[in-house]
């Protein structure tokens, strides 16, 4: 995959695109989709909950399968590999021989007519679902189980993929892409490769108005606003922030700051914290 660039203008000067010569160039299945509604950043009381969201262009969501053993033992085929507007990985559309279609994420070197298969018998190529129990170590995964059947949680964005390190009776090791090992039941389910479109993390937005199209409003630093709307506002001239360390807007620290609960159910899972 390549990386492309429009002709220079003051505008889309700085402006890349990924060149995905692998996607087909077809509408999705209209009931694999549905709407999706605008939030802007707010919650069910109107608050503001998450700031500089809103606006951006229109799109469905695509529903995609995350319980793979629900199609346990059904061979499908790779009918396309599709743009999803919703993430940076792309989606592979499987027809399985019963007729259904559904959506999941696409993996590096899928292609169009191969065939993937959830079993625990299954090969161990890219696609393909297996229970933990059955992947050797070593091995790159993706959409991993937390929970036995409650779906594919772990390494779902573009380019992600965890690391079978060690099994040892009912657990398995693996290494997650932030550096943190963690404890899972073999009984979870995992699809084989690393998620396609690695180099979706490379690509320079360029412009303002590209940002603006995804959904994302403009991002005032605090030193510029007046003392009341930031911790950061206020003083003479550019006077810095004025205290030891930053804040956020609501004078919390913003580094180092732990909203992890102290005593949660998973801290006797994670064997390694993130770096």
């Amino acid at each position: 995959m390549a990386f492309k660039k429009r002709q220079a203008t003051k505008s889309s000067r700085f402006m890349t695109f990924l060149e995905n010569k692998e996607l087909t160039l077809i509408k999705p299945v209209k009931k694999l989709t549905k709407s999706a509604k605008q939030t802007g950043g707010r919650n069910n009381a109107g608050r503001v909950t998450s700031r500089h969201r809103g606006g951006g262009h229109k799109k469905r969501l695509r529903q995609i399968n995350f319980q793979r053993q629900n199609k346990e033992g059904v061979p499908a085929r790779v009918e396309a590999i599709e743009y999803d507007p919703n993430r940076q990985a792309h989606l592979a559309r499987l027809l399985y021989i019963d007729g259904e279609r559904q959506y999941i994420l696409a993996t590096v070197g899928l292609k169009i007519g191969d065939k993937v298969l959830a079993s625990a018998e299954a090969e161990l190529q890219p696609g393909n679902a297996l229970p933990l129990v059955k992947i050797p170590v070593g091995m790159v995964i993706h959409a991993v189980e937390l929970t036995p059947g409650k779906g594919g949680q772990l390494a779902r964005g573009a380019g992600n993929g965890l690391t079978i390190l060690s099994k040892e009776g009912n657990w398995a090791t693996v290494k997650l892409p932030s550096g943190e090992q963690r404890l899972i039941s073999i009984n979870c389910w995992a699809t084989i490769g690393q998620i396609s479109n690695p180099e979706a993390k490379l690509m320079v937005i360029g412009k303002a108005g590209r940002s603006r199209h995804m959904g994302r409003r403009p991002k005032v630093r605090g030193v510029a606003m007046h003392p009341g709307a930031h911790p950061h506002g206020g003083g003479e001239g550019r006077s810095g922030i004025g205290m030891p360390s930053p804040k956020t807007p609501w004078g919390k620290p913003a580094l180092g700051f732990k909203t992890r609960k102290r005593k949660k159910y998973s801290d006797k899972l994670i064997i390694k914290r993130r770096k």
